[in-house]
């Protein structure tokens, strides 16, 4: 996968505009734009993210239902220290594989945690091989495929929504 820098234009004079706004309507913007921005990989990472029917005995251990790891991959945006942040994070505590699906497990063996042996397809064993898993990655992917309109729905975000707090502003209504 190879990286690309983007060169966004007018990234000073914004700078510059942000910097003149009060820190709250600063960072609500930039909440905003983040959100809406990391909303379009989150989608991408959706419609990447394979699905498969699951097991009968996933279903009868897990409650495991077709489409919980596309479904689990979600978004936050946070502040902290003044910073503001996106996350896309994919899995839960159903969709615990996400990144063995992701990046692939290797050859290894299983063995029981608190029993003396497994239960696998009507047979006691005491390990069981397991030949690993192919990768299939989708998080990756998502963000090489939809980084550029991601940035672009940023920008857009931003240029549509300054002027009108910039207009709340100057009519005082934020204090």
């Amino acid at each position: 996968m190879s990286e690309t820098i983007h060169n966004i234009k007018g990234l000073d004079a914004l700078q510059k505009l942000l910097d003149e706004l009060p820190a709250n309507i600063e960072k609500n913007i930039v909440r905003g734009g983040l959100s809406a921005a990391a909303k379009i990989i989150r989608d991408e990472a959706r419609r990447l993210c394979p699905v498969s029917p699951p097991s009968e005995e996933s279903v009868r251990l897990y409650g495991t239902v077709a489409g919980e790891l596309r479904d689990s991959i979600r978004v936050s945006v946070r502040t902290s220290r003044g910073k503001v942040q996106a996350t896309i994070k994919a899995g839960n505590k159903k969709a615990f594989y996400a990144h063995m699906v992701e990046f692939g497990t290797a050859r290894h063996l299983i063995k029981p945690a608190n029993r003396k042996s497994l239960f696998f397809a009507g047979v006691f064993k005491a390990s069981a091989d397991h030949p690993g898993a192919d990768k299939k990655p989708f998080m990756r992917p998502a963000f090489a495929h939809a980084s550029t309109e991601a940035i672009e729905t940023f920008a857009t975000y931003v240029r549509d929504r300054l002027p009108t707090e910039i207009e709340k502003l100057k009519s005082g209504a934020h204090k």
